[in-house]
């Protein structure tokens, strides 16, 4: 058994040695030097990453700001809480005049004595970092404060500009705040001191506070009180920006007939009723009585139940109920047209649509692109085609989600499948530090694809293929440094050679980075602070890290972007473009915010929900509810340099304009867009996502309309997953019934609240240009019966052939079938709706296409092997040239020309007088031959080309008539001409 101490021992008790006094000292020295050292890691690091990109700027103004408002908020909070303390101190009644009660605190106030002005210095300073550290967080309300540029619209209640609402209510509810916390906190800690110094007590009879408490409490008191007076007034104004569920909308914003009528008065009528009840607690220490004081502040709380609670509810039950419709019609007229405005859909034009069962010859001439740009390569389906055949290496991988874009001019842009062979590490056989860090350090090229057509195989058709990648796009830096997939730091530079690709022959191609970008690691001291930051010693240490290596890391594309324009909201999308010899990632930047009057409210995660958010990324926190929303910044970061540009896109949005004045020089002028890059931009989804959530409600218009909720629409459910989220928007080349040619769309489908026929089908112009931004919406009868999405898959499903040969496809080869988009397009007077149907076999590992289903009106359906074959069926005699005689499909009638043809002019007698009109005449008579041979072999997608060479070469004829000044006549467009 262990020894024990005798019976006479005693633990020594006293203070600590010497020695151990020494070492607890060195240990609080040493943590707190640990603390500061991660503190200014954390400081430097980020000034090194600010200054690397070339935004420097952006992270002074931050910290500029965060510390102002840290300083000058948390000083206020200290000196107003400190003087209350000592006020209280000094107002401390003699020791005499203490009752037993109060005696009984001796030696509370006596362990107090010794350290009474450190504790006042302590407990104002705590109080003030935490209220500094609050007031430090609203760095971007000060900023737009203090920058606030006019919206030039005025609120329809108050007639105040919205910059009131967006820019200064805020800072001011922000004032008010912080002025509330400072007195109540005094009003605590004055309480306190004052019971343990006796000016209060809470027993025996006489005086409950002396004179010095009264009035210093009755000061207190009343400031409380005024500040109520202040937040009454405000609220007047914040009735314009309240928000609540009301017919259907759960963030509905605005006055109602009981705001305007009976809050909005009562709110005024307790501002003055506040502003006496405050002077009558200052006016406390004169009388020396709190009664007057104690008896305003009663008829306050009264009159705030009665006039600020139960006076609007009399208004609502007998005055609104009775008469709702006519009460609430011109504040729900307010509501629709903030709302409209505030969302950019206040220049949406609707028109209707009755879409026809059946389709002419005819009614096909105009909408020949449109067909023969039909996307059948769906990128949220072909990835694993990707990776499987232009992986190539098990260390690179493509994003499940594929972007859709647009290459070639003239007759030789189409609509493009793209995907970045980006770097994944966990194809990486041998995972260790220096691999991961070190060698294996970026991905390699894009691979494109066409997105109408695939080979005999039903596999895509690449246009870029091949590691190194080759193809349509040219030459081009192929080395991506930044992207979706670049989630860790690599050391890059120096002497340290990169895995470049593997070799067709096993050996490593080898590569050592020359761009801009990353941080120098040669100061051990930075080194130092990036060990700290990634919690990686051997950064430190490291001997692969040279002289010239840099740490290159923040490397997705949205944080970059995220990171140095702090005040954007960045769209989940970021999309590759190859251009101008370059690789960039293109985002769109959106400006919100949650202050215009009678605008709805809207939750950004929400809104931009679909059956592809789980592969995409959502672009912003669910809680994040905003009732504005401009695409005000086109930004681009280079996959190699990694280099972040923001471009202004809306040059009349006044909070981008905010933003511009407090980040000066940040952002470029939209005549900077490179003219490579501008026709890669486009309308970006989650912009319109929150633009389509809006449309269901809003496209009434009409108050009454919308108070009876006569025609609320809703987007369908994607009938392609099964998941139950709605169906995303697609990007389609398609023409609208009123424009003259297709362009570059996003699309999408409503359908009536709680059924699935279609209500209504829209598109905006996503390509840049006058028609950009431009929403179009064809609203469909109700009393048509036109299938919306999920009748549509329906009438697939239930279709006995087209079940008969699914099965053969499921059952026959033990293959699962995946379907593609279902995408909906005005087409010849109707609506045709096109699916791919992709079959993934039991030891496939990717789907291919191998069927296209097809339905035009409401029973012409087809499951057909090609898309051309498909039309050929839904489109029946309209294929040919004679609608009132059927012909073979893809044929054409004597006397008649195919759909949608622009037929050449005749050749005049002057040939050779103008050579350069010549060339185009021969081209135009080329391009209609071409055009007829496609359409008699079903040839859509050739057709549609060659319609497109025949616009170019008559545009080309006309253009060298008028410099030529002779040779043919004018083309003509008529397409009843004869070739």
């Amino acid at each position: 058994m262990p020894d024990r101490p005798g019976p006479g021992f005693r633990p020594r008790v006293g203070p600590p040695s010497r020695r151990a006094r020494v070492l607890l000292l060195t240990a609080a020295v040493l943590a707190a030097l640990i603390v500061l050292f991660v503190l200014f890691a954390g400081l430097w690091t980020d000034w090194l990453w600010f200054k690397s990109v070339g935004y420097s700027s952006v992270f002074g103004t931050q910290l500029s700001a965060k510390i102002g408002l840290f300083a000058v908020f948390g000083l206020v909070m200290a000196v107003v809480v400190g003087v209350n303390l000592w006020l209280a101190y000094r107002l401390r009644p003699p020791l005499s005049a203490m009752s037993v009660e109060q005696q009984s605190l001796d030696r509370y106030r006596m362990g107090v004595a010794p350290h009474k002005r450190w504790l006042l210095v302590a407990i104002s300073l705590l109080i003030g970092l935490v209220a500094g550290a609050a007031a430090a967080g609203q760095w971007r309300t000060w900023l737009l404060w203090t920058n606030q540029t006019p919206f030039g619209e005025k609120d329809s209640q108050f007639h105040l500009d919205v910059a009131f609402y967006a820019f200064s209510l805020p800072w001011y509810e922000f004032l008010l705040g912080f002025a509330f916390s400072a007195v109540i906190v005094s009003l605590l800690a004055a309480v306190l001191v004052h019971y343990l110094y006796g000016g209060l007590r809470l027993q025996g009879p006489g005086r409950r506070a002396s004179a010095g408490a009264q009035g210093h409490l009755a000061v207190l008191l009343g400031a409380f009180v005024l500040l109520k007076a202040v937040a009454y007034w405000l609220d007047r104004y914040a009735l314009a920006v309240k928000s609540g569920a009301y017919k259907g909308v759960d963030g509905w914003t605005g006055l109602r007939y009981v705001d305007a009528n009976a809050y909005l008065p009562a709110k005024t009528i307790l501002f003055f009723v506040a502003i006496i009840c405050a002077l009558l607690f200052f006016l406390t220490p004169i009388r020396r009585t709190w009664a007057p004081a104690l008896i305003g502040f009663g008829l306050m709380a009264l009159s705030a139940v009665l006039i600020g609670g139960l006076y609007p509810a009399i208004v609502q039950q007998f005055q609104v109920k009775p008469n709702e419709q006519a009460k609430e019609t011109p504040y729900i007229q307010k509501n629709i047209d903030a709302t409209r405005q505030a969302y950019g859909i206040a220049d949406s034009r609707t028109q209707q649509y009755t879409p026809k069962d059946s389709t002419t010859a005819e009614a096909l001439k105009q909408d020949a692109q449109t067909i023969s740009d039909i996307r059948l390569l769906d990128p949220n389906v072909v990835s694993p085609a990707f990776q499987q055949l232009e992986q190539q290496r098990s260390y690179y991988a493509f994003p499940k989600t594929l972007n859709v874009d647009r290459y070639g001019t003239g007759t030789a842009a189409q609509d493009t499948v793209i995907g970045v062979r980006e770097l994944d590490l966990n194809g990486v056989q041998q995972r260790n530090w220096i691999n991961d860090h070190f060698k294996y350090t970026h991905g390699y090229g894009v691979v494109a694809a066409k997105g109408n057509q695939v080979n005999s195989q039903g596999q895509p058709v690449f246009t870029e293929s091949g590691l190194p990648a080759t193809g349509a796009l040219g030459d081009y830096q192929q080395r991506v440094y930044y992207g979706e997939k670049s989630t860790q730091y690599s050391i890059v530079g120096g002497s340290n050679s990169e895995i470049d690709y593997t070799t067709d022959t096993g050996a490593d191609q080898t590569y050592k980075y020359t761009g801009d970008s990353g941080v120098s690691l040669d100061n051990p001291l930075t080194r130092a602070a990036y060990a700290v930051k990634f919690a990686e010693p051997k950064i430190l240490y490291s001997g692969a890290i040279a002289d010239g290596a840099k740490v290159i890391y923040d490397r997705t594309p949205k944080e970059r972007v995220e990171k140095v324009a702090p005040w954007l909201s960045i769209d989940a999308d970021p999309y590759p473009v190859v251009e101008n010899g370059r690789l960039v990632w293109v985002l769109d930047g959106y400006t919100t915010s949650d202050g215009y009057p009678f605008s709805s409210k809207t939750t950004l995660g929400d809104a931009t929900k679909d059956s592809l958010t789980d592969q995409r990324g959502r672009t912003l926190t669910a809680a994040n509810e905003v009732n504005y929303i401009r695409n005000s910044v086109k930004a681009t970061v280079d996959a190699y340099t990694g280099e972040v540009t923001l471009y202004q896109w809306d040059d009349a949005d006044p909070v981008l304009r905010t933003w511009m004045k407090a980040f000066p020089g940040t952002i470029e002028p939209r005549s900077a867009i490179p003219g490579t890059l501008l026709p890669h931009l486009r309308y970006p989804q989650d912009m319109f996502k929150v633009q389509r959530d809006l449309l269901a409600m809003y496209h009434m218009t009409d108050a009454n309309a919308f108070f009876n909720g006569t025609d609320i629409w809703q987007v369908p459910q994607d009938p392609t997953t099964g998941t139950g989220d709605v169906q995303p928007p697609y990007y389609l080349t398609v023409r609208m019934p009123d424009a003259a040619a297709a362009s570059f769309s996003l699309t999408t489908s409503f359908v009536p609240s709680k059924r699935d026929n279609l209500a209504a089908f829209m598109a905006v112009g996503a390509d840049p240009g006058p028609d950009y931004g431009k929403i179009r919406v064809l609203k469909v009868p109700g009393d048509t019966g036109t299938l919306g999405p999920n009748l549509a898959q329906a009438k697939f499903n239930s279709d006995p052939e087209v079940a008969r040969q699914l099965n053969i496809l499921k059952n026959g080869s033990g293959s699962d079938v995946e379907y593609g988009n279902l995408l909906t397009l005005p087409v010849g007077g109707g609506l045709l709706n096109v699916e791919p149907v992709y079959v993934r076999g039991n030891s496939a590992k990717y789907p291919v296409l191998q069927k296209v289903l097809a339905v035009y009106g409401k029973d012409n359906v087809a499951f057909e092997n090609t898309l051309e074959d498909a039309l050929k069926k839904v489109f029946g005699a309209a294929t040919s040239g004679a609608p009132a005689t059927p012909n073979a499909p893809g044929t054409t009638s004597p006397g008649t020309t195919a759909p949608g043809t622009t037929t050449p002019p005749a050749t005049g007698s002057r040939t050779g007088a103008n050579p350069a009109l010549d060339k185009a005449l021969q081209d135009a008579q080329k391009a209609f031959t071409d055009g007829q041979d496609a359409l008699k072999s079903g040839d859509w997608t050739r057709y549609g080309q060659d319609q497109k060479a025949l616009q170019d070469a008559l545009s080309a004829a006309a253009a060298a008539q008028q410099q030529g000044g002779g040779g043919a006549p004018a083309p003509s467009s008529s397409p009843t001409a004869s070739p």
